[in-house]
């Protein structure tokens, strides 16, 4: 795991807008076109690299693929890697298993108005928001062919340009298909140790390639809105205890240093007044066997949780990646804001344990963006120019 042993390192959380050729080719495969296999496959190398030598350029320092080779979203993806899943399109009337929060009870003219707003600027919503999916059979992992076509289209991009590391984001157990529907495994639990039985071959073949694995788990916090109420809050860290074991399950066998873990509040643009809070649940974040924790800390529902660093000592050999911009807003963040968030952190966990990152992806899926691309490079380069003033301040 690198740290910033001379200045403050950047990185990001790994979901980046897709650019048009990349989105016209998945657009015709997901309206059932017949798409030239050889022809998508050089769109997508070619997106790998130029997305690459982008982040190169605008000065970030551990980068991700972007996330280009998922077809679904950053959770549903997995679809297409596991056995066992079927998905079923829900029908007029029938309740989208994504529309359910207490947060979205609290304000549902809003969320009216914003689900619409939303799938207009993100031009489609790929689907993924209409289906339920349910587990039918064993759940087995099956999508190595389409991991090692990642693999090796993110390798060949690194290989031109000259940053620290490279990360490839997967999602946790928790996070997996997540609201899935299980008819097949006895219990639910059972279905989800299944989960994180078949995503450990994902995780371990990053690894073993060389990369450093970030896993995404935004239904770790998430779920709290979806759960209390009706459930209490005991009931609720019961299960993200359980899910804390199965994802250390899932990682049993590969070093810490090569994975950060990635919590979030989700990526909507909602009022969040339902979020749990981080000091509530930061002990099962950090029971996680990773290097580094990625955490959102730009949103303003949850920037005044630095504070919990006061009293939380970040265990000995771990890295803090907080978000220091938010992907949830096109306003650009100053540097000198970008810089007084990362010093404040620093120095309370030390400055070599912190680099400076991003709340979430700037797009869930190949057709769901939260910015305009040409604002998303505008903000990494904001990270990057504030990091650089951390940097003076903390080291002189």
């Amino acid at each position: 795991m690198k740290r910033s042993e001379d200045r403050v390192l950047t990185t990001h959380v790994g979901s980046l807008v897709r650019p048009p050729e990349l989105q016209a080719m998945l657009k015709a495969q997901a309206a059932g076109n017949t798409v030239d296999q050889a022809a998508h496959d050089q769109v997508l190398r070619d997106s790998v690299a130029g997305v690459v030598r982008q982040q190169a350029e605008t000065g970030v320092d551990i980068v991700s693929d972007g996330e280009f080779g998922k077809n679904i979203s950053w959770s549903q993806y997995v679809l297409e890697r596991l056995s066992g899943f079927e998905r079923r399109w829900l029908g007029e009337g029938e309740e989208d298993p994504f529309a359910k929060g207490a947060d979205r009870a609290r304000f549902p003219e809003f969320y009216t108005e914003n689900d619409a707003l939303d799938r207009s600027v993100s031009g489609g919503d790929g689907g993924y928001r209409k289906s339920q999916s349910v587990c039918v059979g064993p759940i087995e992992y099956t999508g190595q062919a389409e991991l090692q076509r990642d693999i090796d289209n993110f390798k060949a991009a690194l290989a031109r340009v000259d940053v620290e590391a490279g990360f490839l984001p997967v999602a946790a157990p928790a996070s997996a298909i997540p609201d899935r529907k299980n008819e097949y495994y006895a219990s639910d639990e059972e279905c989800m140790l299944a989960v994180a039985d078949a995503m450990r071959t994902e995780y371990r073949m990053i690894v073993d390639a060389g990369l450093l694995v970030q896993v995404d788990d935004a239904r770790a916090a998430v779920t709290f809105d979806r759960m209390v109420p009706p459930a209490s809050f005991e009931d609720y860290r019961k299960w993200l205890a359980l899910h804390m074991e199965a994802l250390n399950h899932a990682l049993e066998g590969i070093p810490p240093d090569r994975v950060r873990y990635h919590v979030c509040w989700g990526s909507w643009p909602g009022p969040h007044t339902t979020d749990v809070e981080l000091k509530d649940i930061v002990d099962l974040i950090l029971s996680v066997n990773a290097g580094a924790y990625c955490l959102e800390n730009a949103n303003p529902r949850h920037e005044h949780e630095w504070r919990v660093w006061e009293d939380v000592k970040l265990p000995e050999g771990k890295v803090l990646i907080p978000g220091v911009i938010s992907h949830a807003t096109n306003i650009v963040e100053h540097p000198e804001l970008v810089a007084e968030r990362i010093t404040r952190i620093a120095r309370l966990v030390g400055r070599e344990n912190v680099i400076g990152g991003t709340d979430c992806g700037f797009a869930q899926g190949p057709f769901h963006r939260r910015v305009h691309p040409s604002v998303m490079w505008a903000k990494l380069g904001a990270l990057v120019e504030g990091a650089a003033l951390a940097s003076r301040q903390l080291w002189t």
